[in-house]
């Protein structure tokens, strides 16, 4: 076999790839990448084994994250939930990751990581020296049964009554990609992340999610009166709808609305066809996050993280420079949080 190395935004096979291949999901596609190219300068490259003159019939799609601060590293990929490796053989990825190995020391390359759902990767094959590094409790709502079923399976105290006292609370909703929306969304967002301890996205990677994911995309905001007080943002690809970002406005919490938000969300994604909805990942530990995401689906999918070589541990919540940092972005103003945002994340990926 030989080894190749793409540009997945350029390539025209990519696409078409994707496109056909059953493990694929939105974190494939080229808008996806794109978004990250244009967000946080990230160079998006696929290793394969099929020669440029012939259809792709594997690919490894990563970008090479290049930083002063944290060093610069291959990721699969940044800010993604999740990304399978998209090999039919196992021989094929073995010869990938073995060639990923070995690249590691020429790249200067401080470590490679991928995020695959497969729990089955780290028994892929013999010289395959990832470690887990993290691991992660994926929740995706089914989406076949009736509406009203789904609706039953969901916690009686923590998500049916808090839909309904919502439904009490004359809030209206507005859904769309609009640079309106999006505005509205990120001033909710920088509200919610100052409240956390923590800087906002760059505004840049929701505008480039709309500019790259068109009609994928869909933001839904809560309003009481005019206000607005929650948000949800969302991506659809193929039948699964991936729930990425909710925040509200902390004065109106007792309205529920991003309960009602999701709700809404997914007895839309329902209506249209959709045959999951994808809560997002939650780091297995975080047992507050975890018990929220399990009064929604209470059968998450444990899968991991993993690093070659090992040795390189993601920071960590006791990690003394970052408790110190929390203290500091909970004290700034909204606008020097978010220029700290603009700064950081590029840094973190």
């Amino acid at each position: 076999m030989r080894f190749y190395q793409i540009d997945p935004t350029q390539d025209a096979r990519w696409a078409e790839f994707v496109a056909r291949h059953p493990n694929s999901s939105v974190f494939h596609t080229v808008g996806w990448l794109r978004a990250l190219r244009c967000t946080y300068g990230y160079e998006p490259v696929a290793f394969t084994t099929s020669p440029p003159t012939g259809v792709l019939s594997n690919g490894l799609v990563f970008c090479r994250v290049k930083s002063c601060l944290t060093g610069n590293r291959l990721v699969s990929l940044p800010f993604s939930d999740h990304c399978e490796p998209l090999c039919d053989s196992v021989e094929d990825c073995n010869f990938l990751l073995r060639y990923l190995q070995t690249a590691l020391e020429h790249e200067k390359w401080k470590y490679v990581e991928m995020r695959p759902i497969n729990v089955d990767f780290g028994r892929i094959g013999e010289g395959i020296k990832f470690i887990p590094a993290t691991t992660h409790c994926l929740h995706i709502l089914d989406l076949r049964p009736d509406l009203n079923e789904v609706f039953r399976n969901l916690d009686k105290d923590s998500v049916q009554r808090r839909v309904g006292r919502a439904e009490h609370c004359a809030l209206t909703e507005k859904c769309g990609r609009s640079d309106d929306l999006l505005k509205e969304f990120y001033a909710l967002l920088l509200t919610a992340r100052r409240r956390q301890r923590l800087p906002p996205i760059p505004y840049a990677w929701l505008r480039n999610l709309a500019k790259h994911q068109t009609e994928a995309l869909e933001v839904r905001l809560a309003y009481e009166d005019r206000t607005p007080v929650a948000g949800i943002l969302t991506l659809r690809y193929r039948n699964t709808v991936y729930y990425r970002y909710g925040c509200c406005d902390p004065h109106f919490d007792e309205r529920e609305a991003v309960t009602w938000l999701l709700w809404k969300a997914i007895a839309a994604a329902k209506s249209n066809g959709a045959s999951e909805f994808d809560m997002g990942p939650t780091e297995d530990g975080n047992a507050g996050v975890l018990a929220l995401e399990n009064h929604w689906d209470s059968h998450s999918q444990k899968f991991l993280y993993w690093k070659f070589p090992g040795t390189s541990s993601p920071v960590s919540e006791d990690n003394w420079k970052l408790r110190i940092a929390t203290r500091m972005f909970s004290h700034m103003p909204g606008r020097l949080l978010s220029i700290t945002g603009n700064l950081m994340y590029r840094h973190i990926g």
